[in-house]
C-alpha cells in the first residue's frame, strides 16, 4: 500500500508540472446522523441504538486541464482519508470550423439530465438526489460522446444536444458486450435582462445482464417469476427518460433559482435493491423488472446583498410504481420497492470567492408497510451536514 501511494504521490507532481490549467476543491466535514443514517464520511454506526457523528474528508478533488489546437485532455482525481480515486479521464476534440461542436471520449459525467453534470463544488445541496445515486452510481461512464452546438450567430444557437454511447456500469471497467445510448437535448435562453430559462428532455436505453434463469416482472401488483436457462446472459431492458428545468431571476431582493427533474422508466434491479451496475463483475443475482419515477425540486434564494443564500430542495425515489405501503412485503415484493421522499433545508455562506461554508438537514422518510419487519414504520436516519469547502480556479 505504501508503495502504491508513493507512485500516485510521484504521478500527481509530475502531472502537476505539466498540466496548462490546474483546478482544486476540498470539502472538509461534519455529519451527524440518527441512528440508522447513512454518513457520506467516516465509517457506520458502531451502536446502532444511539445516533452518531463522524468527522471526514467529503471531497478532494484535483482537476488537470492540457491543451493544444482542437484537443484537450482532463484528468480528475479524488484524495481523502479514504485513499486516492480516478474521476475523470477524458480526450475532448472540437471541430476545427465553428469550435461549439465537439467530440468527447473515456470516462466523464453520463449526459442524462441537470443534477448529474453539475459539479459537487457549485451544487447547493450536499449530495444528489437518491434517484441519481441510485439510477446513475458514481455519475460517470466509460465511453464516447457528442456535442452539437450551432453558432452564437445562428438562430438556435439556444439548442444543444448531446448523445453517446457507454458501457453502462459506471466508473467500472466495461464486462458484457452490450452499450447503452444516452442522450439530452437542452434548450436555454435568456427572457429580458433578469430572467434565464432552461428545459431539458433526457433519454437512456440499454441493458442489464442477466445472470440467472429467474427474472421477475411485476403483473398487476404481483412479481410473476420467468424461469428459463436461455434467460443467464440475455438483457433485461434499461430505459429512462427524463425531463429537467432551471429558472434564474435577478432582483434587487437578491438572485433566486428554481430547479428540477422528474424521471419514470424501466430498472432491473436485484430483489434487495434496483440499484444500476457498478461491479468489476457479472450480476449472479436474480433480475427484478420494475417501473420508477422520481425526481426532484428545490428553490435558492439569496437574501439581499448578504453573501447568504437559503436553500429548500425536495426529492423522492419510487422504485417500483405498481405497489405501496401495505401491498409491499406481499407477492414476492419487499425492501427493494420502498418509496423514499427527503426534504432537505440549509444555508449557504459564500464567505469569499474560495471558501464556502454550508449547514444543511435531511428529513428521510420511507414508504411504511405492515407486512415487513424493518419497514413497519418510519426509519431514524435524518442528516445534519456542515461543510466547509475551499475552491480555487
Amino acid at each position: 500500500m505504501k508503495k502504491v501511494t508513493t507512485l500516485l504521490s510521484c504521478i500527481l507532481i509530475y502531472t502537476v508540472g505539466f498540466a496548462q490549467q490546474t483546478s482544486a476543491y476540498i470539502q472538509s466535514q461534519f455529519q451527524y446522523g440518527e441512528e440508522s443514517a447513512s454518513l457520506k464520511v467516516g465509517g457506520p454506526n458502531e451502536n446502532k441504538e444511539d445516533p452518531y457523528s463522524r468527522f471526514g474528508l467529503r471531497r478532494g478533488r484535483i482537476k488537470f486541464t492540457y491543451k493544444e489546437g482542437i484537443a484537450s485532455a482532463v484528468f480528475q482525481i479524488d484524495i481523502t482519508e479514504k485513499g486516492f480515486d480516478y474521476k475523470d479521464i477524458y480526450i475532448n476534440l472540437k471541430d476545427p470550423w465553428s469550435g461549439s461542436n465537439s467530440l468527447c471520449v473515456g470516462l466523464f459525467n453520463r449526459p442524462f439530465g441537470y443534477e448529474i453534470e453539475c459539479s459537487s463544488s457549485k451544487r447547493e445541496s450536499p449530495e444528489r438526489s437518491k434517484i441519481f445515486c441510485t439510477l446513475f452510481p458514481g455519475e460517470r461512464d466509460l465511453g464516447g460522446m457528442i456535442t452539437l452546438k450551432p453558432t452564437n450567430s445562428s438562430l438556435y444557437h439556444s439548442i444543444k444536444i448531446k448523445a453517446g454511447l457507454f458501457a453502462g456500469n459506471g466508473p467500472k471497467k466495461e464486462i458484457d458486450n452490450k452499450k447503452d445510448f444516452i442522450g439530452h437535448l437542452i434548450v436555454n435562453s435568456n427572457i429580458g435582462n433578469n430572467i434565464n430559462l432552461g428545459i431539458g428532455f433526457s433519454y437512456y436505453y440499454g441493458g442489464v445482464y442477466q445472470g440467472s434463469e429467474n427474472v421477475y416482472s411485476m403483473h398487476n401488483k404481483s412479481f410473476v417469476l420467468n424461469r428459463d436457462n436461455s434467460n443467464i446472459g440475455k438483457f433485461a431492458k434499461r430505459e429512462y427518460f427524463g425531463i429537467d428545468g432551471q429558472l434564474y431571476i435577478k432582483s434587487k431582493l437578491g438572485n433566486s433559482s428554481l430547479k428540477g427533474e422528474f424521471l419514470l422508466g424501466t430498472q432491473p434491479g436485484c430483489e434487495q435493491n434496483s440499484i444500476s451496475p457498478n461491479s468489476s463483475t457479472l450480476p449472479a443475482h436474480d433480475t427484478y423488472i420494475r417501473n420508477f419515477n422520481g425526481g426532484y425540486k428545490m428553490y435558492v434564494q439569496e437574501i439581499g446583498k448578504l453573501p447568504v443564500s437559503a436553500v429548500v430542495k425536495y426529492d423522492c425515489y419510487n422504485p417500483n410504481i405498481k405497489v405501496s405501503k401495505n401491498d409491499i412485503g406481499l407477492n414476492g415484493t419487499g425492501e427493494g420497492d420502498i418509496k423514499y421522499s427527503t426534504i432537505g433545508a440549509g444555508l449557504l455562506f459564500k464567505v469569499n470567492k474560495c471558501i464556502r461554508l454550508q449547514a444543511y438537514y435531511q428529513w428521510i422518510s420511507n414508504e411504511k408497510s405492515k407486512y415487513l419487519v424493518h419497514f413497519n414504520e418510519d426509519i431514524k436516519d435524518n442528516i445534519f451536514t456542515l461543510r466547509l469547502q475551499y475552491k480555487f480556479k
